[in-house]
This record gives structure tokens, sequence and C-alpha cells, in this order.
């Protein structure tokens, strides 16, 4: 997307609602003026026909009569002279017999079309404007003679001209168009406000959302978006929006909770190498005091180095760059050399120690995480197990999956520590203090080699009969195929 100004949601929605309604109401406005248009037209072509068949009649069934003739083109303006019909009768010579008053002046005959057969032939009918300012409506139609031996008439058929006054409807429809514009500028403005006004109401829970968002910050993690209150259509943003707030407020207690543990773990062998430090100080000793001084001032720089080192791995485990050197292993042969390193410290507990797994089966994995994985399983077992008690480490193929599995015999765990486990720092049993060797990081550490290898751990305990940690590791191309499913 480019750094140009992007316009906002509601000045589009506005923009095709004001369009959109204007639209439908030039159409509605351009038919309606249609029909009316359309319909003048019918009306005053069917009158002409009225008209022109009356005459018609009238000749054919009167011809000697033209007294009959005259009072049907005459007598209609002499009776209302603001009538808007002329007629004319032309004998077969072209001579005029008969015409409406004033119709030489404005309407001569050579302006009529063509004569035609009226019962024959369609109908033509052809718009004039006069001098006079009037728009007509002309139609000629031929009637035969029916005395074709009548002295001065000439053979061949009677001429009618008949025309129909079109001023009013033409000033009619232009005061309609004035009128059409009017509306249609005042619909322009009005459909213009309106959409404006509903785009805004309409996009008024997006508002709601985008304050709470602004109100949110790193000490105020409370606030969340009340999704009752919002359309269906913006319900799930806003859930999705109050789950991410869910995430980050666990987060960031997490964290809190993990750098006050960092310096309450940091803070003890600190305190405790200087206190060593100080009492050496307060007096000279011999070099057997300063020697056994400098062995425990060791250890506890051995115990913070390997604090700093749990730490930084699980920093680095997190990182999307943590890369994973796979290659194919000897399952049951890394098993035996995890067990083989920890049987001297059984053997001290009076632990036994056991491998279950399949001479032949071999996993893409970590050597080094593999191992260290296996090994923080296997010494928290041996160390929350009694004296004459069991460890026993299985391994199984299941549907291209490594399971891994460490039971013990210990104590047991009680159901409501399991859930918090894997939390950094998190020890179920408050007796057991750094000093034996427990730092609150082995089961995360764990956890997090797991999931670098695409797979889970996942642990079970009952209190007198021991615990169950389950290890699953899933080979790198499902790993990738399963990245590429959810990408998709």
């Amino acid at each position: 997307m480019g750094n140009g100004k992007q316009s906002s949601i509601a000045w589009q929605l506005s923009v095709w609602y004001a369009g959109s309604a204007f639209l439908l109401l030039a159409v509605g406005t351009g038919f309606l003026y249609f029909v009316l248009a359309h319909s003048f037209d019918r009306e005053n072509t069917d009158y002409l026909i009225e008209k022109t068949r009356t005459l018609e009649t009238l000749l054919r069934e009167s011809p000697v009569e033209e007294a009959t003739v005259r009072w049907e083109v005459e007598g209609e303006s002499i009776a209302n002279p603001s009538i808007r019909v002329q007629s004319r009768v032309l004998a077969p010579d072209g001579s005029v017999l008969v015409q409406t008053d004033g119709m030489a002046s404005d309407l001569p005959p050579a302006l009529f079309p063509s004569p035609i057969n009226l019962g024959s032939e369609a109908v033509r009918t052809t718009d004039v404007h006069t001098h006079a300012g009037k728009t007509y409506l002309l139609m000629a139609s031929n009637v035969d003679s029916p005395n074709p031996g009548r002295p001065g008439t000439g053979r061949g058929p009677y001429t009618l001209q008949v025309a129909i006054d079109l001023t009013f409807e033409k000033d009619l429809l232009a005061g309609y168009r004035r009128q059409l514009w009017i509306v249609l500028s005042v619909g322009l403005v009005a459909s213009i406000w309106i959409g404006r006004r509903i785009a805004v109401r309409g996009l008024r829970p997006l508002s709601h959302i985008s304050h709470t968002v602004r109100q949110t910050r790193s000490t105020n993690m409370e606030s969340r978006v009340h999704v009752d209150r919002l359309p269906s259509e913006v319900q799930e943003l806003a859930s999705t929006f109050n789950e991410m707030l869910d995430r980050l407020s666990d987060s960031f207690d997490r964290l809190s909770r993990f750098s006050s543990d960092i310096a309450h773990e940091l803070r003890t062998p600190v305190n405790n190498l200087r206190g060593e430090i100080d009492l050496a100080l307060s007096k000279r000793r011999t070099p057997d005091e300063y020697v056994d001084l400098l062995g425990s001032l060791s250890e506890e720089c051995e115990q913070l180095t390997r604090l700093i080192d749990r730490l930084l791995f699980l920093a680095r485990a997190e990182q999307p760059a943590m890369q994973v050197h796979r290659e194919d292993l000897d399952v049951r042969r890394e098993l035996d050399l995890v067990c083989e390193f920890y049987e001297p410290a059984a053997a001290e507990e009076g632990v036994r120690l056991s491998v279950n797994a399949p001479n032949r089966l071999t996993f893409p994995l970590d050597r080094t995480l593999f191992q260290r994985a296996v090994g923080n399983l296997v010494q928290n077992a041996v160390a929350h197990t009694p004296r004459d008690g069991e460890v026993r480490v299985e391994a199984r193929d299941s549907d291209g999956q490594l399971v891994v599995s460490v039971m013990d015999t210990g104590a047991g765990i009680p159901a409501e520590h399991l859930p918090r486990l894997f939390d950094r720092f998190y020890r179920a049993d408050p007796a057991r203090t750094r000093n034996k060797g427990g730092t609150g990081l082995g089961l995360a550490i764990v956890q997090s080699i797991a999931r670098l290898h695409g797979g889970m751990v996942a642990i079970s305990s009952q209190v007198g009969r021991g615990t169950i940690v389950t290890l699953t590791f899933t080979s790198a191309a499902a790993v990738e195929k399963l990245g590429t499913t959810e990408a998709l």
C-alpha cells in the first residue's frame, strides 16, 4: 500500500450512497417524464385519428351536404375559441372546400405530410413550429370521392388535413422538466447529506473500538469492547480485539512475574556470594579456609551461570530465527546415553532407571536439544522419586511422530498445579529450593524444545502413584506442510 492519503470509509460510503440514491431518483423521475410525454403523444395521435375518421364518415355518408362537413370543421372552433384542433378538407382538384378559421395563415396545405389511406397504411405525423410560436402535430389522409361526377370537384379522392395544437403540452413538459431539475438538485444534496449521516452512524461502532484501542496502555489492560452493543457485522472484529487484549494482558502479567522471578533468583546467589566474601574479609584466615571459601564461591558462580544459560536459551527459543539442526538419530541409543549419564545420581538416590524403545527407531532431531529435553525430564523424575522407586523412559513411533514418555513412581503432583507446571520459575513443591537443584526452568525449557521441533509436551499425574510426561516430536516435513496449510 502506498504512502498516499487514503480516502476514509465514511467518505466512500457517503459517495456510494449518494450516487446510488441520486441514480435511482434520476431514473425514477426520467421514467415518469417519459411516460407523461409518451402519453401526450399517444393521446394526440389517437385524437387526430378519431377526428379524421369522423370527417371521413361525414364525407362518405353526406357528400352533397357540405354544411354538415363545414359544421364539423368550423362549428367546434366557433363554440370554443380556444379549440386546439384545426381541420381542412381539400377537393380532388386541390381546392379548399372547408377549413377552420385562421388555419390558412398558420398551417398552409403544403406543411402537411403526404396523405395516407387511414385504413391500410401506417399513420404518419409531423411536428411543425409556426411563425406564431406554436407547435402543431399534423396528419393527412385520403378519402375516396363518393360522387366522382359532381361538377367542380374533379376526379380523385378528397384530402383531409388535421392538426392539433401541442403548445399546451410542450409548455407543460417544459415546466415539468424545470421542476425535475429542481427535484434532482435537491435530491442530490439531500442524498449526500443523508449518506454522510448514515455512514457516520454506521461506522460509530468502529469509532468505539478505536477509542478503546487508544485508551489501551501497558498500565491499563482492562479495557474491553462491549460486544453486545455492536452490530453482528462488527462483533467478530470486536471479539478478536478482546481476545488479543486478553493475550496481551496475560503476556504482560507473565512478563511481570517473570521479571520478578528473575530478580528473586538472581538475588539469592548474589547475596550468597556477597555474604561469603564479606565473611572472608572480616578477618584473616588460613589458606585452607580460603580454599574452602573459593570452592563455595565457585559453586555459587556455577549455579548462577547455569541459571543465566537457561534464561538465555529460553529467550533464544522464542525467536523465529532459532535454528533446529536436525539429523537422523537412533532414538534408543540417545535415550541410553541420557540414562547412562544420570545413572550415578539415580543410584545414589536408590532409584532404578530403565529404557524401553525399539532398536531401529530413527527420527530427525536436534541431538543437543533432544538430549537436553529428555535429560531435564529424567533429572526431575529422579529428584521426585523416593528410594526404591523407578523411572522409566519409553519411545515409540505414532503416525510419523516420535512420542517419548518419562514415567516415575514418585509422590505425584496435585491437579491444581498441573496447568502452571510449564511456567518459568514455577515450583509445585515450595519446599524444593534452588539449593536442591531446582530453578523452576526445566519444564519450561522442555516445552520450548518440543515447540522448536513442531511438537508439544503433556503431563499427567496422580498423587501417590507418580507422574507421566509425554514429549511429541514432529518431522520437519510435517511442520512445513502444516505451516503451508495454515497459510492457505
